[in-house]
């Protein structure tokens, strides 16, 4: 939806469950030399103020990264590394974490369709990455398989519409049986309707699934959120724990 903007998310507890696992499934997919892809379907701005308007709205960033005292790991080294170019408010967007962990030898696309995000990831991720102005499905479908083949996928819908569901699960079957040394990594909320349930049936793909818990000030709409990888190098089962243990003071 070119309604949905992700500041007012920044920094809450969703996204650190995504985006520490991100960093840290990053970290292994780049232990070796040899390069990687990286792509999302619905990147953003990738680059966030903690004291803008919107943030302070929602209040989610005080019931996320304002919790953790972040021990070292990968999601600390980006943020670090952003807040010494952006200042101590900023917080990184999925494509900022990737842009300060991956290597010259790393390649990154990503995809926005709201033109007030699109425009904003094209001055923040400068020369980072190729961005495109499409809808992120077909886009990444259209390109891919991309060189270097080794990849990581972002899939982050807004999940404002209940057809995106079986959309995300469409998309990676699709994009698997394209592809099929992608490894996908789908974010989605847990809400009380449970659409989540039939988006992981229809994947029809073996996957692993982490879904973790958070209290919100009035506890209501979303409490929880999932990740389902698809494709998931050896030694997954560690990011997943890993997440959990960095964000133990917010996640459950």
């Amino acid at each position: 939806m070119l309604s949905y903007q992700h500041a007012y998310h920044a920094g809450g507890p969703a996204d650190l469950h995504k985006h520490i696992a991100l960093a840290e499934l990053l970290t292994l997919l780049t232990r070796k030399p040899r390069g990687i892809t990286y792509m999302e379907t619905h990147a953003g701005r990738g680059l966030y103020d903690l004291a803008s308007d919107e943030t302070a709205k929602t209040g989610e960033a005080a019931e996320g990264i304002a919790k953790i005292d972040l021990p070292d790991c990968p999601f600390a080294d980006a943020v670090k590394s952003i807040r010494a170019m952006h200042g101590e408010t900023a917080y990184p967007g999925s494509p900022a974490i990737a842009a300060a962990l991956m290597r010259e030898s790393d390649r990154m696309h990503l995809m926005e369709l709201h033109p007030a995000e699109f425009k904003a990831l094209r001055i923040n991720l400068e020369g980072e990455a190729s961005i495109h102005r499409r809808d992120g499905f077909e886009g990444v479908l259209a390109i891919a398989p991309t060189k270097p083949r080794k990849s990581l996928i972002l899939v982050d819908p807004s999940y404002e519409v209940k057809d995106e569901y079986l959309q995300v699960a469409d998309f990676t079957r699709k994009l698997v049986a394209k592809w099929p040394e992608a490894t996908v990594m789908i974010w989605y909320p847990i809400l009380e309707a449970a659409r989540h349930k039939e988006m992981l049936a229809a994947l029809r793909l073996p996957h692993l699934v982490d879904e973790v818990s958070f209290d919100l000030k009035d506890n209501k709409g979303m409490t929880s959120s999932g990740l389902a990888l698809v494709n998931a190098p050896y030694g997954s089962e560690a990011v997943f724990s890993r997440t959990r243990e960095i964000a133990a003071q917010v996640l459950r």
